[in-house]
């Protein structure tokens, strides 16, 4: 089980948005998939926020979908 705690409750950040591309790329892997909750430490609110995040992002072209 995870120990850490949840960046956005910790960084006090209410709302994931699509448009701050470094903060998403913090939970992207080299190879641009979305790291799982475990391994980051999100709450699972947090976690299905941050993918529809993702998800639009790479829809609007501001992240790639596939790191070569």
């Amino acid at each position: 089980m995870s120990t850490q705690q949840c960046y956005f409750k910790s960084n006090n950040i209410k709302h994931i948005d699509y448009k701050d591309i470094e903060i998403l790329r913090k939970f992207l892997t080299p190879t641009g998939k979305i790291q799982p909750s475990k391994r980051t430490g999100t709450t699972k609110k947090n976690q299905r926020k941050l993918s529809s995040a993702i998800k639009y992002a790479r829809f609007m072209g501001l992240l790639p979908f596939i790191e070569a």
